[in-house]
Order: structure tokens, then C-alpha cells, then sequence
């Protein structure tokens, strides 16, 4: 028997976006926040550098957004962008107000310099921000009486009525009970991030499997943009083990780029040398790793004094110290890795999907802050303004007098012998090398044709999916980055110019118009699956 939970919003996903609209919502409210893994074990706790807002009085709210435009290419919302900037200032004095501890230098925040950014503007916890706000945030979720977490829990599918005009909840699987479960609710908030994963080299947690963005797409919700995939240009070289970010914030304080020699590189790219935005940094990595045959390049800050990076950087210091690499002394073996994405589930400045009753925040959502690359440090901030007004906007739908959306007639489907692990790991190995090939930092239609193919002959496309089968977090894991990587191929496939972070061989050239990329799912296969 399926075990049946009804609530006023449902929360997927604990990170930033997740825990803000949580504690935005109204004390009346009922909440259930849900965490594929433990609470802390998403992107925002590995998050390093900060969150970018205008702070300092020499800094201004005009110049913010202009580094933004820059950096999205032409296909930033300037709307959005203005929006989004504006609440900066109001977003970290309620951080404080949670009792996130900033680092100060002296009597006022310390604040550094990130790529793209023509200021110092980057409020941060030393080089573990990402931490402390979710840890922070966690506390004051553990001290409301309205709001239940529900931890270890894998989100399946949402659940819509009948006639799929309307989300009324999810189905999740319990990994510790070993059993579904149905979240029935007036408002569904998808807050699970990005879907990092489908690349071998990924600066992510391992949950960034394109949940959200898949479920989405299932339910009748549009995409757009996913052929912007940010690859964050230095992640520290582990051939052998997952790879672990490197701030931005060396760059920011002066760390170098360097080639296997010795030599420096990045001003033959960019006049703004190792302060690019990240897409031409990237790049340029790419073009010189293949040039040389390297198989990483070196990040260096050991010019600056061994107190002040062991002070600004204590966590990237003692993580490096224990792979045997001492960064006050030495450089830092560094090469790209996939670590955001920009495009999302489109939806409006209030987090609402397409679908009634559901809305995104966060990185699984397209809002138009980004364009065709993320400035440094803005995620975050999208985050904290995009959650609140996504909590108003539900406050405005949970007056006293509604009732709870009728569910439809829940079928989980007939029993199947679901696909051995061993192959599950073999498929999600292929594809994530595949993905790292062929729609990587540099692609070509070729290599984009072959990798749909390939991706499309997977077990994972085409195979029916029952709920009450043999459940697994790989297996589900790969099924929605099958899903959520074709989608970014067809994204990609659909640009015919060179643009941010999606760059062409064979259309190097930047369009004259700026078009954002956006695909609709095949209505008649609603509420159960959308074809791709």
C-alpha cells in the first residue's frame, strides 16, 4: 500500500532555493522539504566564492547589471537581470538576519573579485560560503514547527489531475524504507539544481542529475537554453577521483594561469587576463591543454603571502595540502569542469512554471538572468531574490477557504524486473563520457549528431519506467540524464551560430540576433511522459 502525505507546498530539493522559500513562506503554511540525500549534500554546500551584490559604495546597482549583460552575450532578460540585481543588498542583509557570519576585514565585509565583474563585489565565508549558508539555513528550518524534512527521499515523478492541467503533488521513493510514497499539495516547488552530471568531469556534488528539469519536461513544462553548460575553468586535477572546485576567488585575488612550462597564457585571449568571464577562460584552457597535449594547466598564487592564503582560502589550502600540493609554495594542477546550467524550466519572475501549481527556483529554472553565461556568483543570488518571490506568489494561492486539487486515479503501473546495477553504472559511465566529447566546451554538428544517436540507444531512452519496480538512485539518476542530455543536444543542434558558453566549429560566427532556444514537449504524450 502506498503510503499517502498531503501539505500545502511541497519543497523538492534542500539546497539555497529550497531552504529560502521554506523560511520565506508564511508560519500558517504547511511544508514538506524534501532531500534526495542528506540535507547539505547539494551543490550550495560546495559553493566557494560567494554571492555577488552591490555592497560598497563605490559600486553600483547600473554597473552590476551591466557585467551581467556582458557576460550573458545579448540573451540576458534585462527585466529579470534589474530585478534580480536590485534585491541584492536587501537578500544578504536577510542572510545576516539568519545568522550567516560573512567574513569581515576589519570593521566591514570583506569583499572580493570574480570574473566579469568590474568590481569588488562578492560577499562571502572565507572559501566556504555555500556552506555556512546552508548550515545556517538548515538551523532555522530545524527550529519551525510547520515545515517537515523529509531527507533520503528520491523524487520519481510529479503527479498531475487527470486532464494534466495541473500539478497536485509527487510521487518519491523512501531509499530507507524502500517504499513509494504520494506528496499531494497545492503548490509543488522544484529546487534540485542542475544536471552537472551528465558530463565525466563535473565540479558537482552527485546529485546533480537533472531531476527537476526532467520531471518537468515530463509533466508538459518547456525548456530553454540547455546547450549553455558553464565549465567552471579550474577544478583541481584528480585523474582517478571526482573532481573538486577551485574559486574563482584565487583569480579575483590575483592567482595566474600558467601552462605545464611555466608560462602565462590567458592575456594572448583576453585583455582582462584570468578576470574573463568563464566561458572565454574555459575556452581558452580547452585551446591550450589541446595544443600542448597537456593533460591539465597549473593555477598559481604562491606569490601572495603564505598568512593571507592560508587566511582568505583555508579550505581550498587544507584540501590541497592532503592531494600533497601545498598552494602557498606551489602551483595548482587545474582543468575544466562542468558546473552549472544556465538554461532550466522556463519560468516567470515569480518561480511558475507552465504547469499550474508547480514552480522552479534555482538552477533547474530558466529565468533569463543568465543568458549564454552565468557572471560569477550571480546563482546565488538568483536563489535568495527568485525564492521570495516565489513564497509570495504561493502565499497569494493558500488562502484558509482552498482545497486541496483533486488527485487523479494514482496507477503506479505493473511490476518489472528492473535493469541490473552493473549495467545502470556502465550506461551512466558511456553517456557521461559521451556528453564530455561531444557537447562539451568546444562542439561540432558531427560530433553532436553522434552523440544524440548514441544517447537515443540507451536502455534509459525508451524503456518504460514503473513506479513500483525495483527503484535505485542510479537507475533513476539515469534515466533523467538520458532525458536532460538529449535535450541539451537538441539544444545545442538548434544554435547555428557561436554564442557564451555554446561554441560551433562549424558556425564560429555570432548571430546579429540574439534568440533564446526553446523547446515544448509533445502535448498528447501528457500527464504521462513527454517524448523528447
Amino acid at each position: 500500500m502506498q503510503q499517502r502525505f498531503s501539505y500545502d507546498v511541497v519543497i523538492i530539493g534542500s539546497g539555497a532555493a529550497g531552504l529560502t522559500t521554506a523560511l520565506r513562506l508564511p508560519a500558517t503554511a504547511r511544508i514538506a522539504l524534501i532531500s534526495k540525500d542528506s540535507p547539505d549534500a547539494g551543490a550550495t554546500c560546495w559553493a566557494q566564492g560567494g554571492v555577488a551584490a552591490v555592497l560598497d559604495s563605490s559600486d553600483h546597482i547600473d554597473q552590476h547589471i551591466k557585467d551581467t549583460l556582458i557576460a550573458g552575450a545579448g540573451l540576458c532578460d534585462a527585466a529579470v537581470v534589474r530585478h534580480i540585481v536590485s534585491h541584492g543588498r536587501e537578500s544578504i542583509e536577510w542572510l545576516i538576519s539568519q545568522g550567516v557570519l560573512f567574513t569581515t576585514d576589519g570593521h566591514c565585509y570583506h569583499l572580493t573579485q570574480e570574473g566579469g565583474h568590474s568590481f569588488r563585489r562578492i560577499i562571502h565565508v572565507a572559501d566556504a560560503t555555500g556552506k555556512a549558508i546552508s548550515e545556517t539555513l538548515l538551523a532555522q528550518v530545524a527550529r519551525k514547527t510547520n515545515i517537515d524534512l523529509f531527507s533520503h527521499h528520491l523524487a520519481i515523478d510529479l503527479v498531475t489531475n487527470d486532464d494534466g492541467t495541473r500539478c497536485v503533488g509527487a510521487c518519491l521513493f523512501d531509499l530507507q524504507q524502500q517504499q513509494s510514497k504520494f506528496f499531494h499539495s497545492h503548490c509543488t516547488v522544484l529546487a534540485c539544481g542542475g544536471a552537472s552530471n551528465a558530463y565525466l568531469f563535473t565540479s558537482n556534488s552527485d546529485g546533480a542529475s537533472g531531476d527537476a528539469i526532467a520531471m518537468a519536461w515530463r509533466s508538459g513544462c518547456r525548456v530553454a537554453n540547455l546547450e549553455f553548460n558553464q565549465f567552471h575553468p579550474t577544478c583541481l586535477y584528480q585523474p582517478n577521483s571526482r573532481s573538486m572546485l577551485i574559486s574563482e576567488a584565487i583569480r579575483g585575488e590575483g592567482g595566474v594561469l600558467k601552462r605545464p612550462d611555466g608560462s602565462c597564457f590567458m592575456a594572448g585571449y583576453d585583455p582582462r587576463a584570468e578576470l574573463a568571464p568563464r566561458d572565454i577562460v574555459a575556452r581558452a584552457m580547452d585551446q591550450e591543454m589541446k595544443r600542448l597535449g597537456a593533460h591539465c594547466l597549473y593555477l598559481d598564487i604562491s606569490h601572495k603571502p603564505a598568512a593571507f592564503i592560508r587566511k582568505h582560502f583555508p579550505t581550498i589550502y587544507q584540501r590541497c595540502l592532503s592531494c600533497g600540493i601545498n598552494i602557498t609554495t606551489e602551483p595548482v594542477p587545474v582543468v575544466p569542469a562542468a558546473h552549472y546550467t544556465c538554461g532550466g524550466i522556463v519560468v516567470d519572475q515569480h518561480g511558475q512554471t507552465d504547469k499550474a501549481g508547480l514552480f522552479a527556483v534555482g538552477e533547474c529554472s530558466f529565468t533569463g538572468l543568465h543568458g549564454a553565461n552565468r557572471l560569477a556568483s550571480n546563482s546565488l543570488l538568483e536563489c535568495f531574490v527568485l525564492a521570495r518571490s516565489c513564497a509570495s506568489r504561493i502565499a497569494d494561492q493558500l488562502s484558509p477557504a482552498a482545497d486541496l486539487p483533486t488527485p487523479p486515479k494514482w496507477q503506479t503501473g505493473r511490476q518489472t524486473q528492473c535493469t541490473d546495477d552493473g549495467v545502470v553504472t556502465r550506461d551512466l559511465k558511456h553517456l557521461r563520457r559521451l556528453m564530455w566529447e561531444h557537447v562539451g566546451i568546444v562542439r561540432t554538428s558531427a560530433g553532436l549528431q553522434q552523440a544524440l544517436t548514441e544517447v537515443s540507444s540507451l536502455p534509459s531512452a525508451s524503456q518504460p519506467f514503473c513506479h513500483d519496480g525495483t527503484i535505485s538512485k542510479n537507475l533513476l539518476e539515469l534515466r533523467n540524464l538520458t532525458l536532460v542530455s538529449k535535450l541539451i543536444i537538441r539544444c545545442a543542434m538548434a544554435r547555428k551560430e557561436s554564442r557564451g558558453l555554446h561554441y560551433s566549429l562549424n558556425y564560429p560566427k555570432l548571430s546579429a540576433v540574439a534568440k533564446n532556444t526553446i523547446l515544448t514537449p509533445d502535448r498528447t504524450a501528457w500527464p504521462t511522459q513527454a517524448r523528447v
